[in-house]
């Protein structure tokens, strides 16, 4: 008999084998529609898009398709166009980021409060992100135009301002406007981020922190900060790698314009394949923007995992 326990055990972890096995077979059955969908869509298309890049290949000639090599991002590197528009880009990421993590914050720990009216608050509170980016623009445009735009209309019969205002053409309101729009198009995910971090927060170190006296000011930084890193972190790559990716409300509202004064990269990537009908140089546009975005996306996310975990 106890000769044969072994291989009674053998056998039992074979089988055992043989059906983990045949399970994975399975699951790798069930998902090879979609893998190969996402390859289709997503991996084929990039990979096309960076061969494409190495290549001359402009519309007007669509005899002419000659490997260049890097000589497009070589070109794009050399020209004050591509660096005023990383410029413009990365204005507009860091000041919508950091107004967005502001008003994320200040909202966030507002609709946490319990008061009456919060439910029907928080959720008007989503119907800016709700709005699709073209809508958010068009809207905007509107409220931003400078012979019939209900800004003007309303800052004049309140006596604010003696004549009406090109906000989208003037230097000094421009780059604040496009900034305002994007950003009031996008706090509100962010917000629902932090909100959902601060439902999460143990009311018993609230409770412990009154008890020592402890102000509304030193409960936020000692509590509700340290326990908001990993939120933060999240909302900070959010923002960043959508305002790197800015293209909608460029488009919509400026056009790149007054000049290039206010084209990101993601409008001059249009521009150049689409306008001036070269794609190589333009494929080349989009690949400096997937390269950005992955470098922030890495130093974020190395940020985030050296936190560790948030109730260590």
């Amino acid at each position: 008999m106890e000769e044969a326990l072994p291989a009674i055990g053998k056998e039992l972890s074979s089988i055992s084998r043989n059906k983990r096995l045949t399970e994975a077979r399975m699951a790798y059955l069930l998902n090879a529609p979609a893998l190969a969908l996402i390859l289709v869509l997503t991996v084929y298309p990039i990979i096309d898009a960076f061969w494409v890049s190495l290549h001359q290949y402009r519309l007007r000639h669509p005899g002419e398709f000659l490997f260049v090599g890097f000589q497009n991002y070589l070109t794009l590197l050399q020209t004050s166009d591509f660096w005023n528009a990383l410029y413009v880009t990365l204005l507009f990421t860091f000041w919508s980021t950091i107004l967005v993590l502001i008003i994320a914050v200040g909202v966030g720990l507002v609709l946490n409060e319990p008061f009456r009216g919060r439910g029907i608050l928080r959720a008007l509170i989503l119907l800016p992100w709700a709005m699709p980016g073209v809508v958010n623009a068009l809207m905007w445009q509107w409220v931003f135009n400078g012979q019939v735009g209900i800004l003007n209309g309303v800052l004049y019969s309140l006596g604010i301002i003696d004549h009406y205002h090109a906000w989208l053409i003037e230097g000094a309101t421009m780059y604040p406007s496009l900034i305002f729009a994007n950003v009031w198009n996008t706090f509100p995910f962010s917000t629902l981020i932090i909100l959902a971090a601060l439902q999460s927060v143990p009311s018993e170190l609230y409770d412990a922190a009154r008890v020592d006296r402890a102000g509304v000011f030193d409960r936020f930084r000692y509590i509700t900060l340290p326990w908001l890193i990993h939120p933060i972190l999240i909302v900070l790559i959010l923002q960043a790698l959508g305002g790197l990716r800015l293209f909608d409300i460029i488009y919509l509202l400026t056009g790149g314009g007054p000049g290039n004064a206010t084209t990101t990269i993601g409008y001059a990537a249009y521009q150049t394949a689409f306008l001036d009908f070269d794609f190589g140089l333009g494929n080349a546009y989009s690949y400096i923007i997937a390269v950005l975005t992955l470098i922030i996306a890495l130093v974020y996310m190395h940020l985030l995992w050296n936190r560790g975990d948030v109730t260590a």
